[in-house]
């Protein structure tokens, strides 16, 4: 990605398969080695994250965009797209600040070009995201799989498996 100063890494995976639940018990371990992670998800809804009623909620139904709610614990940006179309990674990279992190996690933009994970059920029956996309650089699965020139083949139930991966060979290939 032109944008992304430093790794991204993404997983892909069909609704159902588990994404959210894996990165909820992978970010920890991530963390634990030192690791400043970002988390872009996309979403395939017209979520609301601000409140009716509330002073913010007010201010960008008048017009204001990007409103920045602020407090001692967080901060959120809301900004208000012009038109309504599908939204690019890139444009996303563009408004995180990356000068303290070290690896930006990315949930879904599976079309988009940069290296993921596929996560995979076969009890989904859904279908394979790789070979077709060849920036898939491991598939974690809940099964045995056989596909001709498979990536690295992890364990979707095995955060820690996942963690090291990460770790020792993306991080590190990103690196070299």
């Amino acid at each position: 990605m032109n944008n992304a100063h430093i790794p991204i890494l993404g997983f892909a995976a069909f609704s159902g398969t588990g994404k959210t639940t894996l990165l909820t018990k992978l970010i920890p371990l991530l963390k634990k080695s030192g690791l400043r992670i970002a988390l872009i998800k996309h979403s395939h809804h017209n979520f609301e994250i601000d409140k009716p009623g509330k002073d913010s909620y007010r201010l960008r139904e008048a017009g204001a965009s990007p409103v920045m709610l602020v407090s001692s614990h967080r901060r959120a940006v809301i900004t208000e797209f012009e038109t309504i179309m599908e939204p690019k990674l890139d444009d996303q990279l563009k408004a995180l600040d990356q000068s303290e992190l070290d690896l930006i996690l990315v949930e879904g933009f599976k079309a988009e070009t940069f290296p993921k994970i596929e996560l995979h059920r076969p009890s989904l029956n859904k279908p394979f995201i790789y070979p077709n996309d060849p920036t898939i650089i491991a598939i974690a699965t809940d099964s045995h799989i056989s596909i001709d020139d498979m990536p690295a083949h992890l364990d979707i139930n095995d955060p820690q498996l996942v963690s090291e991966f990460i770790l020792n060979i993306f991080l590190k290939s990103y690196n070299d």
